[in-house]
């Protein structure tokens, strides 16, 4: 039986776009927080997108998105990432292709096993109706990108990271991007209850902003999100949105063994299984 042809969602392929940002900024419980939606097209795909997918240079693309990244003044709040795309590429005379991509990550400075076995529950249970070993896949999948290779160590206690899916079909691989896009509220809003009034001082502020360091490193070295936005010509205060407002790099510091600091590294900031 035929395919069903793919629904056009997107305008012509012509070059630019646009989008919306919201930025919350100097909140009682967020230092800074912002919602993007962006919706851009191009003549050919950039470095970023046709790096994993080479086939895919020279085409057209359109790509729509929305981005959130939320920076919590006290730190044992965790900073929380959330990501939702399509991109579709073409070609004259050959079949579009196009796929969903998405996920969601938490990035702790303080360590709380029940924090992160909320967050991953709630994710198993947005991949569950889609398949027994959807969600196990895709943890994995998060845990490997959101990984700092030269730093040798994760960005926090991961989530869930898929991309280049559309084998369900259009309609299943939609609905799976919305399951996960609209469990991201269940996942981080009960943790963020739980931790916001809770005491601290000048030790645990300095060490959120020196971990927030390694947030920036990753998003300008390795996201793929960061990357598109520049290589595309985007609003480059909507791309840097989602850095922090306040950080600071130590050279070579390491936490002193046994302190809540040193349990972060050992204890979390490494592939766990959480479910």
């Amino acid at each position: 039986m035929a395919a069903k042809p793919l629904p056009r969602i997107l305008g012509s392929a012509k070059r630019g776009g646009g989008g919306r940002s919201r930025v919350l900024a100097e909140g009682a419980v967020f230092e800074k927080g912002g919602v993007n939606f962006s919706h851009v097209m191009g003549a050919r795909m950039p470095a970023s997108a046709t790096a994993h997918r080479p086939e895919l240079a020279g085409r057209s693309f359109e790509a729509m998105g929305v981005s959130l990244v939320m920076h919590p003044r006290n730190p044992y709040v965790p900073t929380s990432h959330a990501n939702v795309r399509f991109f579709i590429a073409e070609k004259p005379g050959e079949a579009p292709v196009w796929w969903f991509g998405g996920g969601y990550d938490l990035t702790p400075y303080y360590g709380f096993d029940d924090d992160c076995e909320h967050w991953h529950r709630t994710a198993a249970s947005a991949c569950l109706p889609f398949g027994a070993d959807v969600y196990a896949k895709y943890k994995r999948w998060c845990d490997e990108y959101f990984f700092l290779k030269h730093r040798n160590e994760p960005r926090g206690v991961g989530g869930l990271f898929f991309d280049d899916l559309n084998e369900p079909g259009f309609t299943d691989s939609l609905a799976f991007m919305r399951s996960v896009g609209d469990s991201f509220v269940d996942a981080y809003v009960p943790i963020v209850k739980r931790r916001k009034d809770m005491s601290y001082g000048e030790r645990e502020r300095q060490f959120q902003l020196y971990r927030r360091g390694r947030y920036v490193e990753f998003n300008l070295v390795y996201d793929r999100g960061t990357l598109f936005g520049l290589q595309t010509g985007g609003r480059t205060e909507s791309i840097l949105m989602s850095l922090p407002p306040l950080v600071r790099w130590e050279y070579d510091w390491h936490p002193e063994p046994g302190t809540p600091e040193h349990n972060l590294y050992a204890d979390y900031l490494r592939p766990r299984e959480w479910v």
